[in-house]
């Protein structure tokens, strides 16, 4: 089943957020006001069972069940009829990549930890089973400790119990993490005190007689281990009197001596969770030791993990799918295919891939487009004025006495995300390139300490997330990438020789076996370009997004997913170009759950680009009132600190509001906190710096004390807030008639000032969303402060997509040059269906004159937004006129063949 066999792309979808709080009743109770809206599908986070207590949904443990913290059958059923009925459909975030481990919630992983390398789920998890050190030979590191393992030993954190219920006998520590006793070890601990535990405990010990069965075998005895404990108190207490005999005194190291050698003989290693940087000897998501990588690409895991999807979507449940983290795959290219080829019939398909300065989505993938992150980045820095950007470097260095570019601390930070928390995969990869240097005589002298500090430089010099080389070959593409890392790799790798580096090209490429006679393996060779890129992704994650993001505070609209803030501002061109190479099928998100901040958070902040000289003073005087000590924040968080206070302060705020004003600095201070945790500067996630910490909450704190300093704000916030309204509408318009689908992130129909997650998770007013939907008007200036302007513009763009869908899905998209870099203007046309859009930019510049020029020409238009009637003159639209209150407009000629407007 290829691409060209799918049904249209939705009109519009709308991003839900599940969790125990909002779950599949209450997605049931909103199906009738989506519907009004006009979006067309409903677009939910993960729904299969994952963790208990997960907030997302993306540490799925079980592929084949719904999330019971949901709801049940019944609830989902209820829920997707709603669905049904209100015409809508559902979309599915998929999570292929990796499942939630530990605790004692996953079956398969829990199979791997009680028989190694022999449970039939050993292959689902790309598990190194020959690592260095060699203490993990043969074993899984269980990075779960909260402290050294010989203190939580000493403590009893780690404690032998037996499940009667099943049989089972398992460590467990901190008494959340189940570690699974190997069954031929049960009779260490059954022993033969007693007749009948003594048949037990010999029957377990004599398992390998039972080869292949052995499996088979335990089973029948935990069951008559059970049984006997269950029948019998005696046996029962005996059994608790065994498992007594591996603790010890509290603080007394030597007397856990037993429970120390029984663990040391497992197929698992316990330890503090901060081995699992240098030892980790599986593949996770990211540096998460609770999300193990999948290995996808083995067919008989697509199989498993795939078979309940599949039935949603042989039933009709299911009508698309968004593909979670497709670089973590193996192989995205032959996932895909395999996706399309398996579907039970036709089906949408996204895949949330972030896309490089001018990478492009892969066509042999044959999905729909991706989630919509270059779309978010492009629109903000539409909104951008790029002649502010000097003004905003040099206030930035004066306040925070940073001095480099946003490249060179992406690499300080790529570098250290390597050294640190992912220095266990890095090594794994120089132990398997040195290992292929040993096979061939040409390249056996290259060591694994010269490998490695080559793979370091070369990692640090990519500029995308990754390549795609597979066992067919590598594209032109993958070779100007690699070209790229290499080149700067080879400039800044000094002391490494040239040869190591060819050497390491040749393998990374595939060159090294392009033709017969290589004296290298095919597979290892391949399989090592393979593995490599499933690293390249989680370093530019964590070492950009995750930690440059959260350093470089110059201009924080441009940190999001997928940006490139050393450079601000988009030509109107480029917004163009942009739009007429995007998949008609791609998503057009603004916001997500991965979202730094909301979409209107950061149309709010571009205004900061057109008025920076007023911002440099107003910021000098609230440093200058706030004050300030050596232990207090440093410049760059105080700066983080103010753009986040100007860009989320909520409309209509003010300070005789006590309990708003309350929960606002609670949202902020949050929001500090992770942002300085994730920069790793002063403090951390795995060593917090409490005087830090506290010098941040309290500074906060002050500043919303401190009346002097709210007054000046809120003065400064004024115009501020205005402008930023103009921008949003303007984001808004152009989101819902480029092409694409229009993705509406949870809540962001009306005005969305979140912060990063989990602020941007937050309930959702959909009594207030429901009204307003409800009492819609044609737009006027006045509206536009208040989040309900946003609505309409949204409802009324969907109303017009869904009466002439052909326009949106299939018409041309034709740029209107304009005078100047202050609008944007384009037609769309489809058969006899048009229309044309322009709004305007960079609302601080103040009046707006010129004309539209028309590219046909009707006698009347109508206008979407406002309501009104628009006659051009020979010049065209005069531009004063036509945006006098708002700051865009939707025309549509009011002759035959005529799009009319009409409310939803």
């Amino acid at each position: 089943m290829s691409k060209a066999d799918c049904p249209p792309p939705p009109r519009a979808t709308y991003r839900l957020q599940l969790n125990s709080r909002f779950n599949f009743a209450a997605v049931e109770a909103i199906a009738g006001y989506l519907a009004r809206l006009g979006v067309s599908h409903v677009y939910a986070s993960p729904f299969l069972k994952a963790r208990p207590g997960s907030s997302h949904g993306y540490d799925i443990v079980d592929h084949s069940a719904l999330n019971p913290e949901l709801g049940t059958t019944e609830d989902f059923d209820r829920m997707t009829q709603a669905l049904r009925a209100n015409g809508l459909g559902l979309i599915l975030d998929f999570v292929p990549n990796h499942m939630g481990v530990n605790g004692a919630d996953n079956p398969y992983w829990l199979d791997v930890l009680e028989w190694g390398q022999e449970s039939a789920y050993a292959g689902w998890f790309d598990i190194d089973w020959r690592p260095e050190p060699s203490h993990l030979d043969g074993k899984v590191l269980v990075p779960v400790l909260g402290d050294q393992y010989g203190a939580v030993l000493a403590g009893g954190g780690l404690e032998l119990r037996l499940d009667a219920a099943a049989g089972e006998i398992a460590v467990w520590a901190h008494g959340a993490h189940k570690l699974p006793i190997r069954p031929g070890h049960y009779g260490r601990i059954l022993g033969n005190d007693h007749a009948e535990l003594e048949r037990l405990s010999d029957a377990f010990s004599h398992l390998e007689g039972f080869h292949p069965h052995e499996r088979r075998r335990a089973g029948e005895l935990k069951a008559d281990l059970a049984a006997l404990v269950a029948a019998d108190p005696k046996m029962a207490a005996a059994v608790a009197e065994r498992l007594g005999h591996f603790a010890g005194l509290a603080g007394d190291l030597e007397s856990w001596k037993r429970l120390d050698r029984l663990i040391a003989d497992q197929h698992w290693r316990v330890a503090h969770f901060r081995v699992a940087a240098d030892d980790i000897n599986y593949r996770r998501f990211f540096n998460i030791s609770d999300l193990a990588g999948l290995r996808i690409e083995h067919e008989e895991l697509f199989e498993h993990a795939h078979r309940f999807v599949f039935e949603l979507i042989a039933k009709g449940v299911l009508d698309g799918l968004r593909i979670d983290h497709i670089d973590g795959l193996l192989d995205p290219k032959t996932y895909c295919r395999r996706l399309r080829e398996k579907t039970p019939r036709p089906v949408y398909l996204v895949v949330e891939k972030i896309l490089g300065e001018s990478e492009e989505l892969r066509e042999d993938w044959q999905a729909d487009g991706t989630t919509g992150y270059e779309f978010a980045n492009l629109l903000t820095n539409l909104l951008i004025d790029p002649n502010g950007q000097a003004r905003l470097d040099e206030l930035y260095r004066r306040f925070s006495g940073e001095r480099r570019s946003f490249k060179a601390i992406s690499r300080e930070c790529k570098l250290a995300i390597m050294e640190d928390e992912m220095a266990g995969e890095l090594g794994g990869l120089a132990r398997e390139a040195a290992r292929i240097a040993r096979s061939n005589p040409r390249t056996a002298d290259f060591t694994r300490n010269v490998l490695q500090r080559a793979l370091r430089e070369i990692v640090a010099g990519f500029r995308v997330y990754r390549t795609y080389v597979d066992m067919d070959d590598a594209t032109a593409a993958d070779l100007k990438e690699l070209e790229t890392a290499f080149a700067h790799a080879r400039r800044s790798g000094g002391g490494i020789d040239r040869s190591v580096f060819d050497f390491l090209f040749a393998l990374l490429s595939g060159e090294a076996v392009a033709r017969p006679g290589s004296g290298f393996s095919r597979q290892d060779v391949l399989g090592f370009a393979m593995r490599f890129q499933q690293y390249t992704g989680p370093i530019m994650a964590k070492g950009v997004e995750d930690t440059a993001f959260y350093r470089y505070n110059r201009f924080i609209a441009a940190n999001e997913v997928g940006g490139h803030p050393g450079h601000l501002g988009a030509s109107v061109e480029a917004f163009h170009a942009a739009n007429l190479a995007r998949h008609a099928g791609a998503m057009l998100a603004t916001s997500t759950h991965d979202t730094k901040r909301g979409e209107d958070c950061r149309a709010r902040l571009a205004v900061l680009s057109e008025i920076p000289v007023d911002f440099a003073e107003a910021a000098a005087r609230w440093r200058t009132m706030l004050g300030g000590t050596e232990a207090g924040p440093d410049g760059n968080d105080i700066f983080l600190f103010f753009q986040l206070l100007v860009g989320a302060w909520p409309p209509g705020l003010v300070p005789a509001d006590p309990g708003a004003l309350q929960r606002f600095q609670e949202r902020l201070q949050l929001a500090m906190l992770k942002s300085a945790r994730e920069a790793k500067i002063h403090t951390n996630w795995a060593a917090p710096d409490e005087a830090y910490e506290k010098s941040l909450h309290d500074y906060v704190a002050a500043a919303f004390a401190n009346q002097d300093f709210l007054a000046d704000f809120i003065g400064f916030e004024k115009r501020v807030i205005e402008l930023g309204a103009a921008n949003s509408l303007t984001q808004t318009v152009l989101k819902f008639t480029v092409p694409g689908i229009p993705d509406i992130y949870q809540g962001a129909e009306a005005y969305d000032f979140s912060l990063v997650d989990p602020d941007n998770r937050r309930p959702v007013d959909w009594a207030w969303r429901k009204d307003g939907l409800e009492k819609l008007r044609p737009i006027a200036r006045d509206d536009l402060l208040d989040g309900s302007a946003k609505l309409a513009v949204i409802a009324n763009l969907l109303a017009l997509r869904r009466r002439h869908e052909a326009l949106f899905a299939e018409g041309d998209y034709r740029p209107i040059e304009m005078a100047g870099d202050r609008f944007i203007a384009f037609s769309r046309q489809h058969g006899d269906c048009a229309l044309i859009v322009v709004a305007a930019r960079f609302p601080g510049r103040g009046p707006i004159d010129g004309f539209l020029p028309l590219p046909h020409h009707d006698p009347v238009y109508g206008d979407i937004l406002s309501g009104r009637q628009i006659t051009p003159g020979k010049e065209g639209i005069d531009l004063a006129m036509l945006l006098a209150e708002l700051p865009a407009a939707v025309l549509v000629p009011q002759t035959p063949p005529a799009i009319r407007h009409s409310q939803p």
